[in-house]
């Protein structure tokens, strides 16, 4: 299959990325494009209320602790590539607290003339001293690391320091003197999907050459992981042979023990215990079925020994209304974040000599109608919770969770407000409604609507729908002051749809929408735009829609597949040729979602959803905007590339726009992004706000 298309297809040569025929493509398109948007007064506004919302002095400083520090990356129109610093717990609590850079990605940026984009950093516990800086070139996903020295600020050089070449893969500390290496270069070489497939121990002062095996994985699995626990020198690989699938490795001093646990199931070891949250039904002693989403812990020990006479116990049990969405270990505690009709809720978990004992917190910790995001403040010290909280009108709240076994306080949680965001459009006579449509196969499909409280029903609203749809990720409730200033301020309507494919309710959710049932994630979605006309919020001319990646997917289906639904399509670092994705750099490691092309049954219900073979050119298409990155190593842009090339073919309203860098997200500066989202907004503004009669 894949000969055969690249045979007949005439844009094939829009793959090669950083060709001169296919870069001069690109800006001429780009330019084009750019020069008709800006052109549009509202872009200027649009771009200067972004990039001044991104660029907010006053937006909430995410910090996370190391040691006696809280760290943090910031970037403002001062830093537009951003620091890294560090503070007191004493400092943060303060309104102005002060700082100690770290790293200025700027500086380093301008003093070595590379486009920089922080990847995070590592640090050496537990004297934290030392720091595996990581960074990548344009904000793709390869990326280099680099030994920082706290103490004089300065990058440890080579041989003493260590160092990894610019590839996809990682540094971890093991200790101060060894760093587990893994690489795309290494001499097995990277797999099919372009992730390192072996894992080495490498000892300061070396040639990495010298760096000893740990583990090696086949070259078709999708990739391995490190992870290791310094505070419990407890060291946990992550084999990955495809997407839904991974085992679980932990280090002893006798080599690498695989647990022997569902490859279909999510597996965290913490400690002395392991947690298992499945995908699939699970009978582990052959009697006792634990359902799929059901989340289940015992002792590391009993399951290293034989899972099957270990003593789980479950401590999440789903229904077909709700969806275990995250799991935090904290010192003493396990939380858990579940969803239910797509409402955020957290319990805390306590093992006892009388067994485990759950405590519902969702009331304490004050969620309502918002989002909730938890992590731990040190889950080797301490139970205390970062919490930050969120709604589509409600800016973000950071506070300081802290469980306590016995308190006065409610429900066993002290709640410390640390820092409101404040608001950055106005949200005055705005409301939030939660929606249900119902799909071609009846399935009741949620959605969330976001506009005016007095909305008239007359159609006459200009309103756009975003959707993803894959890869059990769930759309929930946040505060996004871009589409605030952008669309929200002006009156018009934005709905989120929880269409199946996500993980809104669970593994079953999911699972409806994989390979050969795909179709019922865009018949869900494409239910809920008629009944946006059909309940008067809007009419199919003032009908916009938004996806990015696997969202680009979606809305490519859109566009080619129910193309009289919509008035313009905005589609963003999509895939959309679905027989040669697989080919294109991390296009193997989703044949779990989506199928193997060359595999002729498979590719017969991978072609019903591949947006680049299912255009007809005798069928109309709205008007569509198309947007890549140049850098985006993960999604090729020449999906968006080819498909604009299709569509300009046959004299359709396309407008395409690449940037230079930013990877996979699009873009990497407040100025970029600002460019990334101002674009597409006035491209809205301009097809569905004032719509062609």
């Amino acid at each position: 299959m894949t000969e055969q298309t690249e045979q007949t297809d005439a844009h094939v040569w829009l793959e090669e990325v950083e060709s001169e025929r296919a870069l001069a493509w690109v800006r001429e398109r780009s330019s084009a494009s750019e020069e008709g948007l800006r052109g549009d007064p509202r872009f200027a506004q649009l771009h200067g209320g972004i990039q001044e919302a991104l660029e907010a002095s006053d937006r909430i400083p995410l910090v996370a602790q190391a040691g006696d520090h809280l760290y943090g990356f910031w970037t403002d129109a001062d830093h537009p590539r951003g620091v890294w610093r560090r503070t007191s717990w004493e400092s943060y609590r303060t309104q102005d607290p002060e700082w100690e850079v770290l790293v200025d990605v700027d500086a380093l940026a301008a003093q070595e003339d590379v486009p920089w984009v922080w990847q995070g950093a590592s640090l050496l516990r537990p004297g934290c001293d030392r720091a595996l800086v990581h960074l990548s070139r344009g904000g793709a996903d390869a990326g280099t690391t680099r030994e920082l020295d706290l103490g004089t600020g300065e990058f440890v050089p080579a041989p003493e320091g260590f160092a990894k070449p610019e590839a996809k893969g990682r540094l971890a500390w093991r200790d101060r003197d060894h760093v587990y290496l893994t690489t795309a270069q290494d001499p097995t070489g990277a797999t099919r999907s372009g992730y390192p497939r072996t894992a080495r121990l490498w000892r300061r002062g070396t040639p990495v050459e010298q760096a000893e095996v740990v583990h090696t994985i086949p070259e078709d699995d999708l990739g391995l992981f490190v992870h290791h626990d310094q505070d419990r020198s407890q060291t946990v690989l992550t084999r990955v042979p495809a997407f839904y699938r991974e085992q679980t490795l932990v280090v002893t001093g006798d080599g690498v023990q695989a647990l022997d646990l569902p490859e279909t199931a999510s597996v965290s070891v913490h400690g002395d215990k392991v947690a298992v949250e499945l995908r699939h039904a699970w009978r582990p002693d052959g009697t006792t079925e634990h359902a799929p989403g059901s989340l289940l812990v015992a002792p590391l020990a009993a399951v290293l020994a034989d899972p099957t006479s270990a003593p789980w116990a479950r401590l999440v049990t789903p229904d077909d209304r709700s969806a275990l969405v995250d799991v935090t270990w904290t010192a003493h505690q396990l939380v858990t974040t579940t969803l239910r009709d797509v409402r955020h809720t957290v319990q805390a978990h306590r093992a006892t000599a009388d067994g485990w004992v759950s405590t519902d917190l969702t009331d304490a910790l004050e969620i309502g109608l918002r989002s909730v995001s938890v992590s731990a403040v040190d889950d080797h010290a301490s139970d205390d919770l970062w919490l930050v909280t969120t709604g589509f009108l409600d800016p973000m709240t950071l506070s300081l969770a802290q469980l306590v076994e016995s308190t006065e306080s409610t429900d066993g949680v002290a709640l410390e407000p640390l820092r409101q965001a404040p608001a950055r459009f106005d949200a005055s006579g705005l409301g939030v409604t939660q929606e249900w449509a119902t799909s071609a196969d009846g399935t009741r499909v949620p959605y969330w609507q976001v506009g005016p409280a007095d909305l008239p029903l007359d159609g006459t609203t200009p309103t756009v729908l975003h959707g993803y749809g894959g890869f059990e990720h769930a759309l929930t409730p946040a505060y996004d002051p871009i589409v605030g200033r952008a669309w929200l301020a002006h009156g018009h309507v934005h709905v989120v749809a929880g269409i199946r494919g996500g993980g809104e309710f669970g593994p079953r959710w999911h699972q409806g929408a994989l390979q050969e049932n795909r179709h019922r994630a865009y018949e869900d979605f494409v239910c809920v735009a008629r009944d946006l006309v059909t309940r008067g919020v809007t009419s199919v001319p003032r009908l916009g829609t938004t996806g990015r990646s696997n969202g680009g997917l979606l809305v490519g289906n859109m566009l080619t597949g129910y193309p009289e639904d919509f008035g313009a399509i905005v589609c963003q670092v999509p895939l959309l040729d679905m027989a040669r994705y697989h080919q294109l750099l991390a296009g193997a490691s989703w044949m779990a979602e989506y199928g193997d092309p060359d595999d002729p049954e498979q590719w017969g219900w991978l072609q019903t959803f591949s947006p680049y073979h299912r255009f007809d050119p005798e069928r109309p298409t709205p008007p569509v905007y198309l947007a890549t990155s140049t850098r985006d190593d993960r999604v090729h842009p020449g999906h968006a590339r080819k498909m604009a090339a299709l569509l300009e073919e046959h004299g359709r309203d396309v407008t395409y726009w690449e940037n230079t860098e930013g990877g996979h997200g699009g873009a990497s500066t407040a100025a970029q992004w600002a460019t990334w989202h101002a674009l597409a907004w006035a491209f809205l503004h301009e097809r569905i706000t004032d719509p062609v009669s």
